[in-house]
């Protein structure tokens, strides 16, 4: 790649994109541009913060997928070649009480940033990130998913993101611009937010050690069903899609390839703490979904056929890590929400 190749990363700040960053500092010589609101939180890029000062390599532009101008200055100024688009409300739960926001952020959003891209830079080669939630409610014969499985998503996030997986198929057929979409199963690690099951698991366990909350871990659903994948197999793979062999209006499951119950997931985080014959599972109503998407196991041949990519990190140590770097900011101190 041009040692003058650049990119556009939206929400930088997240999980997603902060991991994203690490792996294109390590493994490329791209300039990085990232998106994020004036009030987003720094955690997750923390570490990034000297280089960002200094402008080696990263660089941040201030901007809201709810706003069209903000998308038009930013895509102006990134002038990128390389595009993903995580930015989203991304949690399901709270899309149930602000679908107007959910919808707004990442279905319009998408269409924003698209039509700027389309403006300013229509030879970039672009990923949009859907979510596997677009399946929603699959039945057991439908299993594993593949790609042509009918959409029934079950929450206004996964509506949201049949949205914003059309709009992005839509952009590469009608303009011959090199978008490709993907549906990524649930894949975790380091820096989760803590309103998803197996991080806010982890973090009230390692509240627990800590003594500052009692020995029981409250709960949603434990009953889905879901395929595991790393954060940092996932962006490898994000990477490789637009390296490798990038196809106009392509779109691709990715997921990892351990598969167990939300359950048997946190029966593992509970078993590597030294304090796990001490603690307790207590549903919390206030956890569950109305609705829930509980069949999660994708058919990533396609992709993989394409790439050559492959999930790497086993399940245990994503579980591990993710404790660990709960244990790390509880031992760092201040004060936490316990949901």
């Amino acid at each position: 790649m041009s040692s003058k190749a650049r990119c556009f990363i939206t929400g930088i700040t997240g999980m997603v994109g902060s991991h994203l960053v690490d792996f294109l500092l390590e493994n490329t010589d791209w300039e990085i541009y990232g998106l994020l609101r004036w009030r987003s939180p720094l955690d997750n890029i923390y570490h990034l913060l000297p280089r960002i000062n200094a402008r080696d390599r990263i660089h941040l532009i201030y901007g809201d997928l709810r706003d069209s101008l903000s998308m038009d200055s930013a895509v102006r100024e990134a002038k990128p070649d390389f595009v993903f688009h995580l930015a989203a409300q991304s949690f399901p739960k709270t899309s149930f009480e602000s679908p107007i926001e959910t919808y707004d952020t990442n279905v319009e959003g998408t269409e924003r940033l698209l039509a700027a891209l389309r403006k300013h830079a229509p030879q970039a080669i672009i990923h949009v990130c859907a979510s596997s939630e677009v399946f929603g409610r699959v039945p057991k014969e439908k299993l594993p998913i593949d790609e042509e499985c009918t959409f029934h998503p079950a929450s206004p996030y996964a509506i949201s993101k049949v949205g914003t997986d059309l709009i992005g198929r839509y952009y590469g057929e009608a303009y011959d611009m090199t978008v490709m979409t993907t549906r990524m199963f649930t894949h975790t690690g380091p820096r989760r937010g803590d309103v998803f099951a197996e991080s806010t698991f982890a973090k009230q366990i390692a509240m627990i050690e800590a003594g500052l909350i009692p020995a029981v871990v409250k709960t949603g659903n434990l009953d889905s069903l879901r395929t595991w994948a790393d954060v940092r197999d996932a962006v490898r793979g994000y990477y490789m899609l637009v390296t490798i062999n990038p196809i106009k209006g392509a779109y691709y499951n990715i997921g990892g390839s351990y598969t167990c119950s939300v359950k048997d997931m946190l029966d593992t985080l509970i078993s590597m703490s030294p304090k796990a014959n001490q603690i307790s599972v207590e549903i919390d109503p206030e956890r569950l979904r109305p609705i829930d998407a509980d069949l999660q196991v994708p058919d990533t041949r396609k992709f993989k056929a394409v790439t050559g990519w492959e999930p790497t990190i086993p399940f245990e140590q994503t579980m591990r890590d993710l404790l660990d770097y709960w244990r790390d900011r509880i031992k760092q101190g201040g004060r936490f929400l316990t949901r």
